[in-house]
């Protein structure tokens, strides 16, 4: 008993010094920039105790001479541990891996957790049929009977495995991504933060969390303005009078524009600023002015700084603000000549009055 119990103690000593040292390197992993080392580095430290833990009862259980039948069972038991600890290591271990890859391959953005969680139940689901295996269970029976139970599961289940297929079908198709901005014909619009097993997560524009159901994305017309390009195009419309020279307008609105897509940010430098005249109202015309940005989140402040630079530079050149204005004309019932009256506020305007 005494030698069992310095063996017992000296895996726990063991087992607390690889504790300490894995947490040292773990952290020392971190500081690279280098992903994998990271997850090496945490598998080390999931398996340092258990497995010493474990080697130290086995070692404890040879010393003290159990009997045959109960040194078996002593190994079938700890055997069945280990497999079940190795498999919770595997399956993080691979789900790390699967997150790295998404982040690789997506940018900094990736949170795809599907795929991750997915990993994980199948890992953890062998590793369960190897223990029970090793325990000397027949697995065949449970796995026929998981046959006829997953029927039932399924049937059960219909709007969770729908939300779940849905969620791998849009992003194997890459539909969306995280990181895109995307808007839905029902309303809802935002940044796509996460794909999980069920639904969507996306952070709107004032900072809230949507949930939406993946099922949702494959029966609804969506818009994924980060498709096929970030970058995008802004249209912002404004009036002019009918008084002002059309040509010097444009000539105006152009320079306003080129400035704006080299100081703002988010502007694209070298893209070119066009303006369309499109309409004639009662008393303007109106015209879009085309810029463009870099992302979505961007064209606000752009439009604020190009609408404010605008007005201040038709201020400055005495361009004839758009001001509305109705003429009324009357009809003489004697069949003489009509009478144009302006209105109050022309009168106002041409005696110099405040309106």
């Amino acid at each position: 008993m005494t030698a069992a119990a310095i063996v017992l103690a000296s895996a726990l000593v063991i087992a607390v010094l690889l504790r300490l040292l894995t947490g040292r390197l773990f952290r020392r992993a971190g500081d690279t920039r280098w992903a994998w080392d990271d997850i090496a580095a945490r598998l080390i430290r999931d398996l340092a105790v258990p497995v010493s833990v474990i080697l130290g009862l086995w070692f404890a259980a040879k010393v003290l001479e159990l009997p045959r039948g109960t040194l078996d069972v002593t190994a079938k038991v700890l055997t069945a541990v280990a497999i079940f600890v190795v498999s919770l290591a595997l399956a993080r271990l691979i789900a790390s891996s699967v997150g790295s890859l998404a982040l690789a391959g997506q940018g900094v953005a990736a949170n795809v957790t599907i795929f991750a969680n997915i990993a994980r139940v199948v890992v953890i689901g062998v590793g369960v049929l190897v223990m029970l295996q090793s325990l000397g269970v027949s697995i065949s029976p449970l796995l026929g009977a998981l046959g006829v139970g997953g029927l039932a599961v399924a049937l059960a289940l219909q709007d969770t495995l729908a939300n779940l297929f849905a969620g791998v079908h849009v992003l194997a198709s890459k539909t969306i991504e995280p990181g895109d901005y995307i808007k839905l014909s029902s309303g809802q619009e935002g940044y796509v933060v996460d794909i999980n097993w069920r639904n969507t997560s996306i952070r709107t524009l004032s900072d809230n969390i949507e949930v939406i159901p993946n099922q949702r994305f494959s029966d609804t017309i969506l818009t994924n303005f980060h498709r096929p390009a970030q970058d995008m195009s802004i249209m912002v419309y404004a009036k002019v009078a009918y008084e002002v020279d059309l040509d010097r307008v444009e000539r105006l609105i152009t320079e306003v524009g080129e400035d704006v897509m080299k100081d703002v940010q988010g502007g694209v430098a070298d893209s070119s600023v066009l303006v369309r005249f499109d309409d004639f109202n009662d008393a303007t015309v109106g015209f879009h002015a085309i810029l463009r940005s870099t992302e979505f989140g961007d064209q606000f402040l752009i439009k604020h700084e190009f609408l404010k630079r605008l007005h201040r530079a038709l201020r400055e050149e005495g361009v004839a603000p758009p001001y509305w204005n109705h003429r009324v004309v009357l009809s003489d019932t004697t069949g003489g000549d009509t009478t144009a009256i302006p209105r109050q506020d022309e009168v106002s305007r041409k005696d110099g009055l405040p309106l």
